[in-house]
Parts: C-alpha cells; sequence; structure tokens
C-alpha cells in the first residue's frame, strides 16, 4: 500500500468469523488464476465435502504463500517445531476442473 493511502477498512460478519474446519487443501491453477478448495474429511465418513473455494491471481497466490510461511515461522519460535506426520497418505485424486494441479 502507498504511504499516502488510506488503510483499508475490513469487515468481518459474524457468520464467516466462526470459520469453517478442514483438514485437506486441493490446489489447482491456471495460466489465470490460483483456485484453493478447502475440504472437510471427518473420520468415519465416506466423503469429503468441499467447505470452502478460493480463487484469486497468481500474484496474490504467492503473497499469500509468503504471509503463511512468515505465519508458520513465528509460530515455530513461540511454540516449537510443527512435525508432520511420516505417514501421511497421499492427497486424493483432482475431482474435477482443467489445468495443471497439486494438492497440499
Amino acid at each position: 500500500m502507498a504511504q499516502n493511502e488510506p488503510p483499508i477498512s475490513v469487515e468481518l460478519p459474524q457468520e464467516i468469523a466462526q470459520g469453517i474446519y478442514t483438514n485437506i487443501a486441493s490446489i489447482a491453477h491456471s495460466h489465470a488464476e490460483f483456485i484453493l478448495d478447502f475440504i472437510q474429511l471427518l473420520p468415519g465418513t465416506p466423503k469429503a465435502i468441499v467447505k470452502s473455494r478460493v480463487i484469486t491471481a497468481p500474484v496474490h497466490a504467492k503473497q499469500l504463500m509468503l504471509a503463511l510461511k512468515d505465519n508458520i515461522e513465528r509460530y515455530e519460535k513461540t511454540y516449537g517445531k510443527i512435525d508432520l506426520p511420516s505417514n501421511q497418505p497421499p492427497p486424493p485424486p483432482m475431482y474435477g476442473g482443467g489445468g495443471p494441479a497439486g494438492f497440499a
């Protein structure tokens, strides 16, 4: 943000402020956008459900990645290293859409 621009006012509606639990993220992209699907898979249920989809420009996806990296580093300085499970199953296959895909 330029120095002479006023700060952005952000509104957080109550229905969004409660948040949604997800434990899988699926990421796909095209030349013009990144699509992030946040998915919930609960134990004992046969189906994973997309709870939220975010579509953003490549530059914003990269800014999100850098901000998340910074926050994880700060979290680990405060609370300790986040260990990833060594037996983590592979991500589910992409369930639709075109373009190259990757999973988190």
